[in-house]
């Protein structure tokens, strides 16, 4: 037995939602998808890139939140699947179908790499929650309820980096 769908299509499923809704939520999802392994390797450049006197501690947070949002993209990409769409993964993918604007070049000073993830983070948790809207619309709780546990780590992630801008330092 083949496990190919037709481009554009969906694979077959038991989940009772329609093909159409499917369809709609599997390009949200996908659109999330590309957007959270985006924030992904901004968070992971930022870590590896951070300058500054502060280096050691947001080093270690920035490698923490990498790792927080590993969970999410692979749960957003079995879902998808799980409706009968085909996650687009690759890293070239995610940077061509990514809402995010790119970590600029030049930026390695602690409190401005914190500004640039802070504003990233902020971006993906309203993104996270146009989907929970697009989701309910569509009668599909499950995506909306994944969305939902996304958009609080991204609100809880952005709390963390936003405390170190509130400081005044």
């Amino acid at each position: 037995m083949k496990a190919k769908a037709p481009a554009g299509s969906l694979f077959p499923t038991r989940i009772d939602l329609s093909g159409d809704v499917r369809q709609q939520v599997v390009a949200m999802l996908n659109r999330q998808l590309a957007t959270l392994t985006d924030l992904y390797t901004q968070t992971k450049h930022a870590h590896w890139n951070v300058k500054g006197g502060n280096f050691w501690g947001l080093h270690t947070l920035f490698d923490q939140l990498a790792e927080g949002l590993e969970e999410h993209i692979d749960d957003t990409a079995e879902r998808l699947t799980a409706l009968g769409g085909t996650a687009k993964g690759t890293a070239r993918m995610a940077a061509a179908n990514s809402r995010l604007e790119e970590f600029p070049e030049g930026v390695h000073a602690g409190l401005e790499v914190v500004g640039v993830l802070a504003d990233r983070y902020a971006a993906a948790g309203k993104e996270a929650r146009t989907g929970i809207s697009q989701a309910d619309e569509h009668g599909d709780a499950d995506t909306a309820d994944l969305l939902t546990a996304v958009s609080r780590y991204l609100d809880k992630s952005l709390y963390f980096l936003e405390s170190h801008l509130q400081a005044g330092e």
